[in-house]
This record gives C-alpha cells, structure tokens and sequence, in this order.
C-alpha cells in the first residue's frame, strides 16, 4: 500500500491494469490512469503503453501511468466530464471536445486534408497550436501529443470512381449533420444510423454502402458484405492524447518536462504503428475478398467543397475555406 504522505493521482482513461508497465506500485509516488476506447491492438493502445514506460524511466519510476483500453474507465466524454472535475487523469479525444472548444471541428473536416503530410503541416502548425489552445482555455484538458487516424473510406458492391458514380447510393453514416450534408452535395442517399446496425443493414440491403478507416472495416467484417473498397479517403484526422489541466497542475516542473518529453516518443512510435497497419490492411482486406478502387478525389473534393464550407461552424469556416484555397 502507499505511504499517506504520498501524492496519488488519478487519471481515468480505459483499459486492464495488466496493460499498465511494468514497475512496482510501491516505487510510485504519483499514479496517472490513462482511459481510451481502442482495444489493446490497436496502435493508440500501444503508444499509450510506450508513453507509460517512457514517463517511468524519465522519472526513476516515481510517476507510475495505467492505461485502460476498451473504454473500461468510462466512455470518452464521460472521461472528458471527469478531467474537469479531477476525477480523471487522463484520455485519446478529438472532435467530440468541439463540444467545448469549436475549433476542435478542424480534427475531422471533410477533404480538408488531402495526404498525411498536409494533415500534419495543420496539426503541428500555427492552426493546430490554436486548436490546442482553444481545448486547454475552454475545456481544461491539455493535448500533449497527436495520433493520426486512417482515411475514411467507402465501401460499396459497385465501383465508385467519380461523384456520378454515386447516384443515390443509399449510404449509412454517423449522425454528424456535416457528414449527412456532405454525402448528399455529392449524390449519395445518405443515412445516419447505429454502427452496431451497419452489418446487418448491409447484409438485409437496407442500405448499400458504408464509410469507415481499413481498421473498422476489417474488424467490423465488411468484407463478408461488401465487394470494394472505394479509396476516396474523404476525413483524414488526428486525435490527441490528453491530460487534466487539474492534473497537470500538480506535477512538479521536472514531472511536467518528463511528460511532455514521453508524449513525444509515443507520438513518433505510434506513427510507425500507424503507417505500417494501413499498408498492412490493404494486403489484408484483398485476401478477404475485397478490391480496392482508385476513387478520383480530386473530383470528390471539388465536389464536397461548397457544402462542407457552408455546413461548418461559423468559428472555424474561414479556417476550412484556407485549407481548401491551399489545395490550388
């Protein structure tokens, strides 16, 4: 057990303590839970992981962080809630904390990002600095690094190559009024709807088509209900890993160093993660049957624009219309 003269934090996040590294509780003075919703494949999970060993070496050991994968300490925004009261520690959040700060909508702007490199021109630019600081001011939570997101892609039993191709292809998308929007400016028949509903929606032929990253669709097993893979690679995104301001505030000057240090490590590990599942999943996908479409994107782009300008917050419109100026 600790010692009561010892500081013991807490930062909620979501996973099995058997996930947390390997160093003995008894050393630790300052305990930080990290909670997501990856499970313990994914690369967010393992960078997590790396941040937590990178944190106790740089501090022998006297900060000690658990992670929790699979959404164990609580759901994303319940973490988020529990970060301002100082309930929890830590959490991998994006978009949804546009709910407090409006500029986080930049995380996950249709065609906004058309490769990695320009997605982390923006992310680790004075655009992303701004985001963060909109978060930190806002809703209290202090981004510390930034993981990318696989492309989102369209799969369909009929090959989309071009916006005419679409022709009121009946689409399931989340329900986020500037995705719906944007789907039906390029001619889909898009439907919100439950991700847990999407196979067999796809299966009975309520709908068509679907759109996720190659990671969701191989675990979700489209592949048993769909027949292509349409590269149209339509929200490139990024997502933070974060601490509480509350927490953060308690860490000495050499801890917060040590922190922020490790963050970067786990952003470039994860990266390397990253970069090698997305190339991995094509191989994957294709010996499950499914074959791959060079979509024109640059025509689903052009396409897109005007109704992703005209249904994005009034806060960050001018920002999107630089992005896609940008483009040429």
């Amino acid at each position: 057990m600790m010692k009561l003269n010892r500081r013991h934090f807490t930062v909620l996040a979501g996973a099995s303590l058997l996930a947390a590294p390997a160093i003995r509780a008894s050393a630790a003075e300052i305990t930080l839970k990290l909670g997501h919703l990856a499970n313990e494949q994914n690369s967010w999970h393992k960078a997590s992981l790396k941040f937590g060993e990178e944190v106790a070496r740089l501090t022998d050991g006297r900060v000690e962080v658990q992670v929790f994968p699979n959404e164990s300490l609580g759901k994303e925004i319940d973490l988020i809630n529990g970060m301002q009261l100082g309930t929890a520690d830590m959490t991998i959040t994006g978009e949804s904390l546009q709910n407090w700060a409006p500029m986080a909508a930049l995380l996950a702007v249709p065609y906004a990002y058309p490769t990695l490199e320009s997605m982390d021109a923006v992310a680790s630019g004075d655009i992303g600095k701004k985001v963060e600081a909109e978060i930190l001011a806002r809703a209290q939570i202090r981004p510390i690094a930034y993981f990318a997101r696989g492309p989102r892609d369209l799969t369909s039993n009929r090959e989309i190559h071009t916006p005419d191709d679409l022709n009121g292809l009946k689409l399931r998308v989340p329900n986020v009024p500037l995705f719906v929007k944007t789907w039906e400016a390029l001619g889909a028949a898009p439907t919100p709807m439950a991700f847990s509903e999407v196979f067999t929606s796809l299966q009975n032929g309520t709908i068509d088509a679907q759109e996720n990253p190659l990671a969701l669709i191989d675990s979700a097993n489209f592949y048993e209900v769909q027949k292509f893979v349409n590269k149209t690679e339509h929200v490139r995104s990024w997502i933070y890993l974060t601490i509480s301001e509350m927490t953060w505030s308690r860490l000495s000057d050499a801890d917060k160093k040590a922190v922020m240090q490790a963050a970067q490590t786990a952003q470039a590990y994860e990266r390397e993660l990253f970069l090698a599942d997305e190339q991995s999943l094509v191989g994957v996908l294709e010996e499950k049957g499914m074959t791959f479409v060079d979509s024109d994107k640059a025509a689903f782009a052009s396409k897109a624009k005007d109704a992703v300008i005209a249904n994005v917050d009034a806060e960050i419109r001018p920002i999107v219309e630089q992005l896609f100026a940008a483009q040429g």
